[in-house]
């Protein structure tokens, strides 16, 4: 039986372990009933598994019958703060949380490439390591994960990594797509408090208000940013948060917003760093109010091996028909904390259309919106290009003690 065919005898029990992920989403770091649900899932599996000491994650070893290299493979397990709005019978049962970007299906993904990659375990030469990942979504999971060992789970370092993501609109649905380079842009955060002083808004000249200070920041950061950054290289920033007073007739103490700001090169970051926070601190001072700013560099782009995505877009036109593979024309300006991985390991991730059947991909609402839906129908084959891509991977490499072609 092929990975296909294999893969999709277990479609029922992929939906019931998608669909129960689904209705339970937990945030951040700490995953305790999806890690159960996984370790569950792994249960009877020839497999050393590990579980995070600061985070719950899951790191499950699979070593094949002889020795060999290492490949791993990662699958985001958290979820969004996000209230459901989608009409699906499997809604999250938890006002506030949803998974909103598909982790859910990642997840089951790899636990069926699990089960497939251990039915073929005594033809297998090297070691597979599976990254359960908690705190994709802004806590920096995957470093957590490097720092608590996951790199050197087998014994070795991976030779190279993967990882797959879904999409409700990018992609139609049952699509793969890749690229070589640079798939996804640095995310970088700015949060700005402005501190001036109270009063009654009747007598604004008796007070110091950090409203108005704040709207002219926010005003000036996209010109700033077009003159920082070289107008041929991609960057963007847009204002999520604006929080200020209480009353319509009273002169707050502080404003605060937040931005977030994406880019494909790490020195865009350290130069608009600098910048933006000198523009905040001088709008502040001609206003006659302090400006406290904080800019982090959070994640670094996310920029794949070129040989590594290569084989893995040959993979997915071997293993399911050219038809079912395009190359993405350009990065995408999400961020992916996966990157992390792919400073150390060469690797790639493939993303993978999931709209629901019969709607327009185009129209169908993104990644991150309370209306978001994903197609089950792919879980069959993400499990199966996850188990194609390490089990081929190990069979291109050499021999241990014997040098590559």
């Amino acid at each position: 039986m092929d990975l296909r065919d294999d893969a999709r005898t277990m479609s029922e029990w992929l939906t019931r372990l998608r669909r129960g992920l689904h209705q339970e989403p937990e945030l951040g770091l700490r995953l305790p009933r999806t890690q159960e649900k996984v370790l569950a899932a792994l249960d009877g599996l020839p497999l050393k598994v590990t579980e995070g000491r600061t985070l719950s994650s899951v790191t499950a070893v699979l070593e094949g019958a002889r020795p060999g290299p290492v490949v791993l493979l990662r699958a985001d397990m958290d979820a969004l703060p996000v209230t459901e709005q989608a009409d699906v019978a499997y809604r999250s049962r938890i006002d506030g949380r949803m998974h909103a970007c598909g982790h859910d299906l990642h997840t089951a993904m790899l636990a069926g490439a699990a089960h497939l990659i251990a039915r073929r375990r005594d033809t297998l030469a090297g070691s597979v390591v599976l990254m359960f990942q908690p705190g994709e979504e802004g806590h920096d999971g995957a470093r957590h994960m490097i720092e608590e060992g996951v790199l050197e789970a087998a014994g070795e370092r991976p030779q190279a990594a993967y990882a797959l993501h879904v999409s409700s609109r990018h992609w139609p649905g049952g699509r793969f797509a890749t690229r070589p380079g640079t798939l996804m842009a640095a995310s970088d955060s700015l949060a700005v408090t402005v501190r001036g002083t109270g009063g009654h808004g009747s007598a604004p000249h008796h007070a110091r208000n950090p409203i108005p200070a704040a709207c002219a920041m926010i005003g000036e950061l996209a010109g700033t940013l077009a003159r920082a950054v070289d107008p041929l290289e991609p960057a963007v920033l847009s204002v999520g948060t604006l929080h200020a007073g209480t009353a319509a007739n009273i002169v707050p103490e502080t404003a605060r917003f937040e931005a977030t700001v994406r880019s494909f090169h790490r020195g865009t970051g350290e130069r608009l760093a600098a910048q933006l926070t000198q523009l905040c601190r001088g709008i502040a001072a001609a206003h006659g109010v302090e400006a406290e700013v904080c800019y982090l560099n959070e994640y670094p782009p996310t920029v794949a091996a070129p040989s590594e995505s290569a084989f893995a877009a040959e993979v997915a036109r071997d293993v399911f028909g050219a038809e079912r593979y395009e190359e993405m024309a350009q990065p995408l300006t999400a961020s992916e904390d996966f990157s992390r991985v792919l400073e150390e390991v060469p690797g790639t991730i493939v993303q993978l259309g999931a709209t629901p059947p019969g709607r327009d991909h185009r129209a169908a609402p993104g990644n991150h919106s309370p209306h978001v839906e994903f197609d089950d129908g792919v879980l069959a084959d993400g499990a199966a290009l996850y188990a194609a891509l390490a089990l081929r991977r190990l069979a291109l490499a050499p021999a241990p003690g014997t040098a590559p072609n």
